[in-house]
């Protein structure tokens, strides 16, 4: 489907945030980061943050305060396999470490970020543009130093499941549906005399409801956040994280 006059507005947004793509750092507004980076073991990673114009199941959601999200366009996400060593059944952008392999390519980060969706959604490589990528992310919980990578989805590929081992669910969630403040609150985790918490967002799945937080979810709040598409939420309202 190509985009309207709207959804050309959010590209336009998307590609001004990736020219200001190293400037992006996600800030410790809320104390979410369990742990620290062990700087002698830390290692790259790189996530894919894939926009494109929904095929179907537009949002449901009444119009952003902004105005500048349709209801079609969306953001890929998949879901963790429940057998995974780490992050084992949440939500997340497509991604994963990165191999050798991605080193001998002239963007290592750009390559991990493709090559992980194409091997956990099987979306066809070639339809996604990227535009840039954002300042590296700390994640202390698996030591790791994230890359967030933005794309542009000009030719949308089907996507599935690939490897059950790797992800339990693969699905585009309508981006008006993540900007909706009735879908926002903080999750919260407590570890020892600690609490946690992490913008989290209640979104729908053929699967059933699916609570987008953590990780994910704090990029996903500072990315909206950052493109003047998000929408006041009561910071006030809390639940334990879905864990």
């Amino acid at each position: 489907m190509a985009p309207d006059e709207t959804d050309r507005r959010a590209l336009d947004d998307l590609r001004e945030l990736a020219a200001r793509g190293s400037e992006i750092v996600m800030d410790d507004r809320e104390p979410w980061r369990i742990g620290g980076i062990d700087p002698e073991t830390v290692r790259d990673a790189a996530v894919l943050i894939l926009f494109g114009v929904l095929d179907d199941a537009p949002a449901t959601s009444r119009p952003g305060a902004a105005g500048a999200v349709g209801d079609d366009l969306d953001v890929l996400i998949v879901v963790r396999s429940d057998s995974l060593r780490q992050h084992a059944g949440q939500p997340a952008f497509p991604g994963g470490k990165v191999d050798p392999e991605d080193r001998e390519s002239e963007d290592p980060f750009v390559e991990a970020a493709l090559r992980e969706a194409v091997e956990e959604t099987g979306l066809d490589r070639s339809g996604v543009t990227v535009l840039g990528r954002l300042a590296p992310v700390p994640l202390p919980v698996s030591n790791f130093m994230v890359t967030p990578v933005l794309g542009w989805w000009v030719s949308p590929s089907p996507v599935e499941v690939v490897d059950a081992a790797e992800s339990a669910q693969v699905f585009r969630v309508p981006v008006r549906d993540l900007t909706n403040a009735e879908h926002r609150y903080y999750a919260t985790i407590t570890r020892g005399p600690s609490t946690y918490k992490s913008p989290a967002f209640e979104v729908h799945s053929a699967d059933g409801p699916v609570t987008i937080w953590g990780f994910t979810g704090v990029v996903l709040d500072r990315v909206l956040h950052e493109l003047g598409w998000d929408e006041p939420w009561d910071r006030q309202r809390k639940k334990p994280a879905p864990i």
